[in-house]
């Protein structure tokens, strides 16, 4: 397949970076060995699709230096088509984990780098792609005036329709604080048809306090999709509000997590499968990606999967049969 020539389920376009870790969760420290993975929002939704049955290609641009060399190819390994990646002679950015008893700091080494150059004029390299969906995050018009302009135009003109746009909110305070992002956030939001968003950043930029205030503030998306932590996740659509309690799971590594609800709830999507599902899905794929101390998780077989829904669905059912208060078995 070449660059022309891209057909896919999802494209993905945003920031890519480096990424070292220590191994098994250590403390950063000069004994402890580190990981070499690549760690970025677009390309880890790309890397849970992949394994989950749909054709999903990452686009960005990376530094022609061995950092970003390995980037592309460990993204490849994962199943992503890396064609639309562009290496330039700008560095590669890097970021490092530096676990800790009150969580995992994160060190950023981002500045000039190579995915900060794009602009609009990249939407070109896009050109010839079909894909049934185009997915965005918020990080990437925080890196730079010429990043805004190319998520604005993806965004705002749709070269690349009839795809839907998905764009996941994903603020980031440490790029840009609230009051800088809550705008052009809000405006790219209004314009997408699939929004993702947190209840703690929606609540950070937008002061809403319940995910029905969210969609108060967000009424332009056909979906609206709100994450609230380990306590549900809601949905809105023109056919209602859907409910999903979160997955009980064992935490090692939060990074990564609201990258891989994404992907669930966009297979979900992609497989048409009804709200309750996409949800669900969104959860099972965001649990596995916690229990993991990277950005990345091996998940269930498509087979398995199935069964945990089915067998999740049931329970559900049984919950709510037996009404609250009802402590029957």
């Amino acid at each position: 397949m070449t660059q022309q020539d891209v057909d896919v389920d999802v494209l993905c376009v945003g920031e890519t970076m480096a990424m070292m870790t220590p191994q098994g969760g250590a403390p950063l420290a000069p004994a402890t060995p580190l990981v070499l993975a690549a760690g970025g929002a677009e390309s880890n939704v790309a890397a849970f699709l992949a394994p989950l049955g749909h054709r999903a290609a990452w686009a960005s641009r990376l530094g022609d230096d061995p950092l970003g060399r390995i980037v592309r190819d460990l993204i490849a390994d994962a199943g992503v088509d890396t064609s639309l990646v562009e290496l330039t002679d700008r560095p590669t950015g890097l970021y490092v984990k530096a676990p800790g008893p009150d969580g995992t700091t994160v060190l950023y080494y981002r500045a000039g780098s190579a995915a900060s150059t794009m602009d609009a004029a990249f939407a070109t390299r896009l050109a010839a792609v079909r894909s049934r969906v185009l997915h965005l995050s918020g990080i990437t018009p925080a890196l730079s005036t010429g990043c805004r302009e190319l998520v604005r135009h993806l965004v705002l003109d749709r070269p690349l329709a009839p795809a839907v746009v998905s764009f996941d909110v994903n603020h980031r305070p440490g790029l840009w604080s609230a009051a800088d992002a809550r705008d052009e956030l809000a405006t790219l939001a209004q314009a997408a048809d699939v929004v993702l968003v947190g209840l703690d950043e929606a609540r950070r930029l937008w002061g809403c306090r319940t995910a029905e205030d969210v969609r108060s503030r967000l009424d332009g998306p056909a979906t609206l999709v709100i994450k609230d932590g380990a306590v549900e996740a809601v949905s809105f659509t023109a056919e209602g509000t859907t409910r999903v309690a979160a997955r009980p799971v064992d935490v090692v590594e939060p990074v990564g997590a609201g990258d891989a609800f994404a992907a669930g709830w966009l297979s979900g999507m992609l497989d048409r499968r009804d709200a309750w599902e996409r949800l669900a899905l969104g959860h099972l794929v965001a649990a596995a990606a916690l229990g993991s101390a990277t950005d990345h998780a091996e998940l269930p077989t498509r087979p398995e999967i199935q069964t945990q829904l089915d067998h999740q669905r049931a329970e559900a059912h049984a919950a709510a049969r037996r009404g609250p208060g009802d402590d029957r078995a």
